[in-house]
């Protein structure tokens, strides 16, 4: 427990003693001892102030004298002459223009009022042409392997009749199953199975080759049967490709009655890329429904639901009308007929459903039925799937 100390004689409190005079503590009083008196009890004799006698001249045996300042006659003197004056001046003058003199270039003269040189965009537009004329110019020294395919070299009969446009490869490893692929003749069943570059390759007795990669938009409209054949449909997505010499195939399905961005190619790998479960890139789609779609239902969608096939809920969600019966919905799932069901699961029906984003591309200027082939650009972010 911390004691409360006050110095006693303090003016703190009502109680306070009275101050008493400054004392020393043996009771006598105060005086300057500074000098000619011992500051410390000794049996020492006491000594005279130094300042007060005379400085004693006593002499240290082994010593010499001194000298008086200015005479220095014990040492004789020594002429520092013999060595010539030098003065700095006295160099040659060496001119250091070897160097040629460097003109830093052909700009024009600029005021530096401020002490910062204000840049164009004439300036940077130069730069960056000189940068890019030596880029190509390294380019066009650089030497590539160049890399040739012989007839030796074997394949994956899959893939070889998913290069030819066929189809997929998932789909190709089913006709191969039902028996109307043969190779030089021989009907091939068994999955797997490598074939060489140079072998005949037929599909139902029409031989198979190999064709230049091309990647085709579409914009698909209502009651077209997304498929390569179908002879219970009365019409299909490839009846509209007309002109498309490449033996192309639609990447994914969309039901008869959906409409929207539909991809055609004859890359095989890239159509497997797109298609497989486990892409996860986002599709947006506008759904018309029969009545509007209420705040309770908008938000269980955004939250997530209960299907036959697990759990799925929405990225993005949106109305598009004042009634709320047209819906903008953004989703990475490509399960089947996903859209339809989230929907009907809390009991509404859909009465249109456009496609109107899928792997990075959109049905801009294309009106229902039309297509275009994609631009080196476009296929350069399909693929390295830049795009979200």
């Amino acid at each position: 427990m911390l004691k409360d100390f006050k110095r006693k004689g303090s003016s703190a409190g009502d109680g306070a003693a009275p101050r008493k005079p400054y004392r020393s503590r043996d009771g006598r009083p105060f005086e300057n001892r500074r000098f000619g008196k011992k500051h410390f009890d000794s049996d020492r004799e006491e000594k005279p102030w130094r300042g007060q006698g005379p400085a004693r001249e006593q002499k240290r045996e082994g010593f010499r004298e001194r000298p008086s300042f200015g005479k220095r006659n014990d040492r004789p003197f020594e002429r520092r002459g013999d060595r010539p004056f030098e003065r700095r001046g006295d160099r040659p003058f060496e001119r250091r223009g070897d160097r040629p003199f460097e003109r830093h270039g052909d700009r024009p003269f600029e005021k530096r009022g401020d002490g910062i040189r204000k840049r164009s965009r004439a300036d940077f537009e130069l730069k960056r042409r000189d940068n890019a004329a030596k880029l190509r110019q390294e380019r066009s020294k650089t030497v590539y392997k160049k890399t040739e395919i012989r007839d030796s070299d074997e394949v994956r009969l899959n893939k070889f009749i998913a290069n030819s446009g066929l189809c997929s490869r998932r789909e190709a490893d089913k006709y191969i199953q039902a028996g109307v692929v043969s190779v030089n003749g021989n009907i091939v069943t068994e999955l797997g199975t490598k074939i060489k570059m140079g072998d005949d390759v037929r599909f139902n007795g029409e031989r198979l080759t190999g064709e230049k990669k091309v990647y085709i938009l579409m914009n698909k409209p209502r009651d077209f049967v997304t498929t390569t054949s179908d002879p219970h449909a009365e019409k299909t997505v490839m009846d509209l490709l007309t002109g498309c010499k490449e033996r192309v195939f639609p990447v994914g399905r969309l039901d008869k009655s959906t409409t929207g961005v539909l991809l055609f190619t004859n890359d095989g790998k890239m159509a497997e890329h797109l298609t497989h479960p486990s892409y996860d890139k986002k599709k947006i789609y506008q759904v018309t429904l029969d009545k509007p779609l209420t705040k309770e239902d908008f938000d269980s969608i955004l939250k997530g639901i209960w299907l036959s096939d697990g759990m799925i809920n929405a990225d993005e969600m949106a109305y598009v009308d004042n009634d709320r019966s047209v819906i903008g919905i953004a989703i990475h799932s490509g399960r089947n007929r996903i859209i339809r069901r989230i929907f009907e699961s809390l009991g509404y029906k859909v009465t249109k459903l456009d496609r109107v984003y899928f792997a990075g591309l959109t049905k801009k200027g294309l009106r229902r039925g039309e297509w275009r082939y994609l631009d080196q650009k476009e296929v350069n972010i399909l693929m390295m799937g830049a795009y979200e």
